[in-house]
């Protein structure tokens, strides 16, 4: 199963499936029920956010260069001993849903 890490709001790519919203607070002035509508994300789990340091990073990103840095150092926060139980667990119920 493939993982993309992808702007809030940025437009679903073909066939992107289920999108987790990975953000510590849900926006401001956005009814829920609009969250999916709006490419936001589909489910809230802001136990798989990025650390203040990282949002930060991920804030002052303007170009494609300084993206990539914050979704290698994302990545690598993700790859800790309890993220990464988090997204096995994720990885193995969406295996038993095909």
């Amino acid at each position: 199963m493939a993982v993309r890490v992808v702007r809030l709001g940025s437009p679903r790519a073909p066939g992107e499936g289920l999108r987790l919203g990975t953000v510590r607070r849900p926006p401001r002035g956005v009814p829920k029920a609009e969250f999916a509508r709006r490419d936001f994300y589909d489910l809230w789990l802001p136990e798989a956010a990025p650390s203040e340091a990282l949002v930060k990073l991920a804030q002052e990103a303007t170009d494609a260069r300084a993206w990539t840095a914050f979704a290698r150092r994302y990545r690598a926060e993700m790859a800790q001993p309890g993220q990464a139980r988090l997204l096995d667990l994720l990885v193995a119920r969406g295996a038993e849903l095909r």
